[in-house]
């Protein structure tokens, strides 16, 4: 293939799918898709393509690692298309997923930092400030009420049945008066919420964080999670920029000769 685009030669399908093992028909899809510019055909109508070509497959699949197939084809339809303003734009909002994924990890990292040691009070323990007063503040064996866990986290006991409508938290019934007993892990999953919340996070963006310390098991075997995400950030970071430098190489051969 270097041979072919040394020379200036005319390129078959083939020629481009080996380079990066795909098929002749992936290839054609590609162009069918505007991923690739339009190919010339032979009289017997055949498709030819030329290293600017080549160079847009090569970008094409430098782009995909960092923005995905969707993206990265939707990039370089619009260079292709003449339109690199929203080539650009659309670079730039994978980079701006890209920063707020490193500032959800962050985030969740300063929460997992801020928890102190979750120890749920014992029975008859007194109910913190705002606590309220009857059954329902007071703490039961192997887990707590509604009130003394509000007044801990210094939020309104409303502020908790929110959030257990969202997922945040799911506290059992206890069988005997059917109010709401918190056990370990549900103070530490609410004391993670109070947390992202303080931090600017909506509701909608902190369940699927809890589900992550959930699906982990806690806390601890968390840690290997976060330091995979920052693996899977970094990889994408590393990923944009060879994306970039791909584009970058396909917008120079794309230059009128003189440019």
């Amino acid at each position: 293939m270097g041979r072919n685009l040394q020379n200036g030669e005319r390129l078959r399908p083939v020629d481009l799918a080996r380079g990066h093992g795909l098929s002749t028909q992936a290839v054609r899809n590609y162009e069918e898709a505007g991923i690739l510019p339009a190919a010339d055909r032979t009289p017997h109508g055949y498709r030819t393509y030329t290293s600017l070509h080549a160079g847009a497959l090569r970008a094409f699949v430098a782009l995909v690692p960092g923005h995905g197939h969707r993206t990265a084809a939707s990039i370089m339809r619009a260079v292709n298309e003449g339109a690199a303003d929203e080539a650009f734009r659309l670079i730039d909002e994978s980079h701006a997923q890209l920063l707020d994924d490193r500032r959800t990890l962050q985030a969740v990292e300063s929460a997992l930092r801020d928890l102190e040691p979750a120890t749920a009070p014992g029975p008859g323990a007194a109910p913190g400030p705002g606590a309220g007063s009857g059954p329902a503040a007071v703490s039961g064996p192997g887990g707590t009420f509604i009130g003394p866990l509000a007044g801990k986290l210094g939020i309104r006991p409303a502020t908790l049945r929110k959030w257990e409508r969202a997922g945040l938290v799911r506290p059992r019934r206890d069988p005997l008066t059917g109010y709401r007993v918190y056990d370990e892990a549900d103070v530490r999953d609410a004391r993670l919420a109070h947390q992202l919340r303080r931090g600017g996070y909506l509701l909608e963006q902190i369940a699927p964080l809890i589900a992550q310390v959930r699906a982990a098991g806690g806390l601890e075997p968390l840690e290997a999670a976060l330091h995979d995400w920052h693996g899977r950030l970094s990889a994408r970071g590393r990923a944009l920029l060879a994306g970039a430098a791909g584009l970058e190489a396909y917008l120079h051969e794309r230059r009128p000769t003189g440019d």
